[in-house]
């Protein structure tokens, strides 16, 4: 188990560093759709390729940053019902989702989009629309991010069980905390010398 727990350690920093990356795919997103605006109505000059970067980027923070949103713990579930389980039965939970539910799902995707991309890449694909991008790029963004959806899902099995074993703390409490509003409000609490 020793070795399973530093293949997810190594997976961990991977999506890690990735997600950190993708942050800063934000802001070129922001800056690049603040310049294209303000270049169409102001001095009337746009271009497709402008247009086309601006979803290339949207795609690639979502796709690339899906692994790090598995790995932080924030990905969507329904915590009306999980938040009144015991922590063993909410890894349950997890591992049978991931087993389940999250596997099948991320690799059939991830199979099926990879031969897309390779056609496109062979064929050199260009956007149909005038002054476009190239389109493998884009292409090739999705089974990448799936693949680092599986990795982080993989990691975060050997998690849960390493955690029924006993042999880690339980990996769901260790990245989740208080979220920014509430170390905010706690702040303030304490500025005001109020009780939490």
């Amino acid at each position: 188990m020793k070795s399973l727990l530093s293949l997810s350690g190594g997976i961990d920093r991977l999506n890690e560093q990735i997600g950190r990356l993708v942050y800063w795919l934000v802001l070129v997103a922001v800056l690049i759709s603040t310049a294209n605006a303000i270049s169409r109505y102001s001095i009337n000059l746009s271009s497709n390729a402008w247009l086309e970067i601006q979803w290339y980027l949207f795609s690639a923070i979502f796709l690339l940053g899906s692994g790090y949103t598995l790995l932080y713990n924030q990905h969507v579930r329904i915590d009306v019902i999980s938040s009144r389980l015991s922590k063993r039965a909410r890894t349950w939970i997890d591992i049978l989702g991931t087993i389940l539910f999250l596997f099948p799902m991320a690799i059939t995707i991830l199979w099926l989009s990879w031969p897309v991309f390779v056609t496109a890449f062979k064929v050199h694909e260009m956007s149909s629309n005038a002054g476009g991008l190239p389109v493998w790029p884009a292409r090739l963004i999705m089974p990448v991010g799936f693949l680092l959806l599986v990795l982080q899902g993989l990691s975060e099995l050997i998690k849960r069980i390493a955690f029924l074993q006993g042999l880690i703390p339980d990996p769901s409490e260790k990245l989740t905390g208080p979220t920014a509003e509430e170390q905010l409000a706690e702040e303030i609490r304490k500025q005001r010398g109020e009780a939490a």
